[in-house]
């Protein structure tokens, strides 16, 4: 019987978005059925750097290049910004179940879950990229969601703060403005594929919602005064509105908590 760890290790360490996208369904799979056993004997890595293709080449988010809908070309640019940000999102969801191993068994069953749709969710963007002529890593990108991952790597209710409730629940305020821009131009291809992408990620913030509401009360925290806490100490009080408060009540926020986050932390 294979050991989950060392599997996880190999996919996060994996540079090959294909062979990474193969591993984590293979994990995924092989984790319901029972296949995987969970001993933690293995030395924890860091990771720095997960296993990335040499392209597309990491660079400030200033220095990008324009998006917008109005040029094929630009339509490209977009569907490889969020095909970045799900290569990304498969990592983060393989690191933490590597990392935090204390965690329940339901913990490590659902980010499976997650890195498994988020693997697909990558390959639905990269087909379509090909589709146009194009390729995951023809444009540059940018490293922001890893560094958040490295800075919460020694908490896992840091990590389950200020990754899926504040970076990913960004994604929910954010996506249904591309996708009517992209139905604006009836480009259905991409919004088929964002739709999916939107509807799933509900499911991921709310996963992580879970997860830091159960560490939480394990510690004796006040959720709302503890995120309010590490958005300050992570993110100097700032976040980015405005927030898509039906999607966001859906994945698990409360509307008390909205209603402060409105108002600036």
């Amino acid at each position: 019987m294979a050991e989950l760890f060392r599997q996880l290790e190999n996919a996060l360490l994996e540079p090959d978005y294909q062979a990474k996208c193969e591993l984590t369904t293979s994990i995924y799979q092989d984790w319901r059925q029972g296949s995987l056993k969970r001993q933690a004997k293995s030395k924890i890595l860091s990771i720095d750097d997960p296993g990335r293709p040499q392209r597309p080449v990491l660079v400030d988010p200033r220095e990008l290049e324009r998006r917008s809908v109005s040029s094929p070309e630009g339509r490209i640019r977009l569907l490889h910004a969020f095909a970045h940000i799900e290569f990304n999102a498969i990592n983060i969801a393989l690191d933490a179940v590597y990392r935090f191993r204390d965690m329940p068994e339901q913990f490590i069953s659902d980010w499976l879950l997650v890195a498994g749709e988020e693997a697909r969710h990558f390959q639905l963007l990269e087909h379509e990229l090909r589709k146009r002529g194009s390729y995951y890593g023809a444009h540059h990108a940018h490293r922001g969601l890893w560094d958040m991952v490295c800075k919460t790597r020694h908490d896992v209710l840091h990590r389950m703060a200020l990754v899926p409730r504040v970076m990913e629940a960004r994604g929910l305020d954010v996506t249904p403005a591309m996708i009517a821009k992209f139905k604006q131009i009836d480009d259905r291809a991409a919004v088929e594929i964002l739709e999916v992408i939107y509807r799933d990620e509900i499911g991921h913030v709310r996963i992580g919602n879970h997860w830091y509401g159960y560490l939480c009360g394990q510690r004796g925290l006040d959720a709302e005064n503890t995120f309010r806490e590490l958005v300050i100490q992570y993110m100097d009080g700032k976040l980015r509105g405005p927030f898509n408060w039906p999607a966001r009540i859906e994945a698990g926020f409360q509307e008390t908590e909205l209603s402060a986050l409105e108002q600036g932390i």
